[in-house]
């Protein structure tokens, strides 16, 4: 997962929100087991579709401080987002991750660039 990977004119185009979504998945209210599984379960799917970009939404980060109902600390699927993209057998299908636009959810969401299949 290379930052480096995509041409100025994607990260432009990704930037001021003008790539639509091919793909979403929606990792809200879940525990971390199954956005975990949904994650891993979106990409292939998106991946067998043949998607360039998946909206990943899991959620704004929160401050370390706050906790939720369940007395465990919110945030904690964003906060594992990235390993859990990097440590996945779909790392290698993956040429960028970048911040969504405010369109697609801001600071709650990433999008997911995937390499073309080949």
């Amino acid at each position: 997962m290379d930052n480096r990977t995509l041409d100025a004119s994607w990260d432009k185009r990704l930037a001021r929100g003008l790539v639509a979504p091919d793909a979403e998945i929606d990792l809200h209210g879940l525990g971390l087991h199954a956005a975990h599984d949904r994650l891993m379960g979106g990409i292939a799917q998106a991946r067998a579709i043949g998607a360039r970009v998946v909206l990943v939404i899991a959620g704004k980060p929160r401050p370390h401080g706050e906790h939720d109902q369940r007395g465990q600390r919110r945030g904690a699927i964003r906060a594992k987002l990235l390993d859990w993209l990097a440590a996945s057998p779909h790392a290698s299908a993956i040429a960028a991750i970048r911040p969504a636009h405010q369109r697609h959810g801001g600071a709650g969401a990433v999008y997911v660039v995937l390499r073309r299949a080949r």
